[in-house]
C-alpha cells in the first residue's frame, strides 16, 4: 500500500494502523467482502502490508525476498554495500526505487509511522532491542532464529508481544514444513510407545570458535556503521571479517553459538511434538572456550532433563555438536547415514525409534523395514502455508495464529540458551537445577549471572 492513497477500498493511514493493532480483540474476525462488512476498519487480503526490514544481507536478503509480495516500505542496514547488493536483486525490482533506506533502526521506526510490520535479521545480540522497540510501537515482528541472546530476553519479548497485541513469528522455517507435522503425528499416534529419550546433533560450527580476540584495530570503512553494528554489546575495535558479516556467531558478545544457530532447526521438532516446555536439569561438557571465554567451544555435549507432563514420562534429551554424535541406534542399517549431512534427531520410544534430518525433514521409523510395514499416522494437524505466510496471514486475519510465535519460540529459545549456560559452567562439575517459574538456577548462583546482561545506553530492551 502506498503511503497516501485515494482508493476508496483502502483504509486511511490512521484507521488502517488502528485496525492492524487492535483487531486482535475480535477473535472471530472473518475474511469476507467489504460490501458485506460495510465497515471502514477492514483489511482485505489483497491489501499489502507495509513491511520494514532490519538487516538486508545474508539471511536478511532471503527474508525480504520471501515477503516481497507485500510492500517493502523501508530497509535498514549498517552496511551500505550489502544493502545495495540486495536492492540489485531481481526480486527487489518492485521496491528498489521507492523503499526508504536507513542505517539506524531507531530512526527508521521513529520516522516512519506507516510501517505495519518489521523483519529482524541481525546478529543475535540485537534481536531483542529491535523487536522491543518495534512492538512497543505496535508493530508486528518476525525475528530470525534464535529469538534472543539471553534467557531474560525470551521472557521480556513474549510478555511484550502479548501486552502490545501484535503478531509474532520466529524464523525457524522447518517448523512450518511437512516434516514437522509428520513428526508430531508419529509421536501422537502412540506407535512408538512411551518416549523417554531424544538425541539431537549437528555438524556445526562452520565458523571460527574456540579462539581469542584478534589483536590490533583497523580503520572502519565509511560504508559500515560499526557503532550501530555493536549496538547493545560492549565496544571493541573493528577488525575486518573477524565479526561482520558472518563470523559473529561464535562470539559470546554477539552470537549464541551452535545451539543457538541450529537448535531452532533441530531441537524444535521433538520439543514441539513432546510438549517439553522448560528443563529442570541441565549439564554439559565441552572442548575449551576461546581465550577469556570470548568464543564458544569447538564441540559440546549437553544434557537436558524434562519432567513428566500430561501423561508422558520424563524425557532426557542430549545435544551434540562439533563432530560429536550419539551412538548408532540398534536396527539402523549398516552404511545408512544418521540424519542428513547437517545433523539430525533420534526420538527413542519403548517400541520404535523415529529418525529425521535437520528442519524435521524425512522422518522415518528405523529400520526401513519397520517404517515400510507401519501405516503412516493420520494427518491431524493443519498444514502451513510457510513460516513467512503464516505471519502475514495472521496479521491480516487475527483469527489465525502463527505456530512459532513468541509464546512458543520464547520457551524453545530459553531451553537452548540454558544449554549454553550449562556449557559455560561445565568446569563446576555439577548438574544445574533450574526453576522455570522463577527463572533461576537453584544450586549455582554463578550460572544465574548468565541469564541476563547489560546493555549499552540507547540499545536496551525497556
Amino acid at each position: 500500500m502506498n503511503k497516501k492513497s485515494n482508493r476508496p477500498d483502502q483504509l486511511t493511514s490512521d484507521s488502517r494502523r488502528g485496525f492492524l493493532k487492535k483487531s486482535g480483540a475480535a477473535s472471530v474476525f472473518m475474511i469476507v467482502p467489504r460490501a458485506v462488512l460495510g465497515g471502514e476498519n477492514y483489511l482485505a487480503p489483497s491489501d499489502r502490508l507495509n513491511i520494514a526490514a532490519v538487516g538486508a544481507g545474508g539471511k536478511g536478503r532471503s527474508d525480504i525476498e520471501n515477503v516481497a509480495h507485500e510492500n517493502i516500505y523501508a530497509i535498514c542496514d549498517i552496511d551500505d554495500g550489502r544493502l545495495a547488493e540486495t536492492l540489485q536483486q531481481e526480486f527487489a525490482a518492485g521496491f528498489r526505487e521507492k523503499a526508504k533506506v536507513y542505517r539506524d533502526y531507531r530512526e527508521m521506526l521513529d520516522n516512519e509511522p506507516e510501517i505495519d510490520a518489521v523483519l529482524i535479521s541481525t546478529p543475535d545480540h540485537m534481536h531483542a532491542p529491535i523487536a522491543m522497540h518495534a512492538m512497543n510501537m505496535g508493530k508486528h515482528v518476525f525475528v530470525q532464529k534464535p529469538l534472543c541472546h539471553t534467557v531474560n530476553e525470551c521472557r521480556v519479548l513474549a510478555s511484550a508481544a502479548q501486552r502490545n497485541n501484535v503478531v509474532t513469528q520466529m524464523g525457524n522455517q522447518g517448523h512450518a514444513e511437512e516434516g514437522a507435522r509428520l513428526i508430531n503425528e508419529w509421536v501422537a499416534s502412540g506407535e512408538m510407545g512411551p518416549i523417554r529419550e531424544v538425541h539431537c546433533w549437528t555438524n556445526r560450527p562452520v565458523w571460527p570458535q574456540g579462539i581469542g580476540r584478534p589483536d590490533g584495530e583497523m580503520l572502519v570503512p565509511d560504508t559500515v556503521g560499526w557503532d550501530l553494528w555493536l549496538g547493545a554489546a560492549r565496544h571493541r575495535p573493528y577488525v575486518e571479517r573477524a565479526y561482520h558479516p558472518f563470523n559473529w556467531r561464535g562470539w559470546l558478545d554477539f552470537g549464541t553459538g551452535v545451539v543457538g544457530d541450529m537448535g531452532a532447526h533441530i531441537i524444535d521438532h521433538p520439543y514441539w511434538a513432546l510438549d517439553l516446555d522448560l528443563p529442570t536439569k541441565v549439564s554439559a561438557s565441552s572442548s575449551r572456550f576461546g581465550r577469556d571465554m570470548e568464543t564458544f567451544p569447538i564441540a559440546s555435549k549437553i544434557h537436558f532433563e524434562f519432567p513428566a507432563k500430561n501423561g508422558r514420562p520424563p524425557v532426557k534429551m542430549t545435544w551434540y555438536d562439533g563432530g560429536l554424535l550419539p551412538e548408532r541406534p540398534a536396527g539402523l542399517e549398516n552404511g545408512r547415514q544418521m540424519g542428513d549431512n547437517d545433523g539430525g534427531v533420534l526420538i527413542v520410544g519403548d517400541k520404535k525409534t523415529l529418525m529425521h534430518g535437520v528442519y524435521g525433514r524425512n522422518p522415518q521409523l528405523i529400520p526401513e523395514s519397520v517404517h515400510l510395514a507401519t501405516p503412516a499416522p493420520a494427518k491431524t494437524l493443519a498444514r502451513s502455508p510457510g513460516i513467512y505466510q503464516e505471519w502475514i496471514d495472521a496479521i491480516k486475519d487475527r483469527s489465525k495464529r502463527t505456530t512459532s510465535g513468541f509464546d512458543y519460540s520464547g520457551r524453545l529459545t530459553e531451553t537452548m540458551l540454558l544449554g549454553n549456560i550449562a556449557t559455560m559452567r561445565a568446569s563446576e562439575h555439577k548438574v544445574l537445577e533450574y526453576d522455570g517459574a522463577t527463572m533461576r538456577f537453584t544450586n549455582d548462583e554463578g550460572a544465574n549471572a548468565h541469564l541476563d546482561k547489560d546493555y549499552r545506553p540507547g540499545f536496551g530492551i525497556a
